[in-house]
């Protein structure tokens, strides 16, 4: 079976880290383009699939391979314990017609 272009494990390492920014809300949804609130249960998951892909590949993967599954997960991990611990106030847009400033 051959493999397309771009299809590799750092890839699929990309795609579930990109899933867990999104979830922490520090990278746009690629459907809406737009920032969510961050969705914390969501992310640990994301991360904790990563985790465990680690552990099973043990031993299996090339060091650029393992130095990047690496990076990715202590990345994520110091970005949810910073979104744990200072959580981000959410923003709710003035209601429409307001501007915020002073009507003259």
């Amino acid at each position: 079976m051959e493999r397309k272009p771009g299809l590799d494990f750092n890839a699929f390492v990309l795609s579930l880290g990109s899933s867990a920014l999104i979830n922490l809300g520090e990278a746009p949804d690629p459907t809406s383009g737009k920032t969510q609130d961050p969705d914390l249960a969501l992310a640990e998951e994301s991360i904790d699939l990563l985790a465990l892909l680690e552990e099973k590949t043990k031993g299996n993967l090339t060091p650029d391979e393992s130095r990047f599954l690496q990076t990715m997960l202590y990345d994520l991990r110091m970005r949810f314990i910073a979104a744990k611990t200072h959580p981000k106030p959410k923003i709710t847009p003035p209601p429409q017609g307001q501007t915020g400033g002073k009507e003259e």
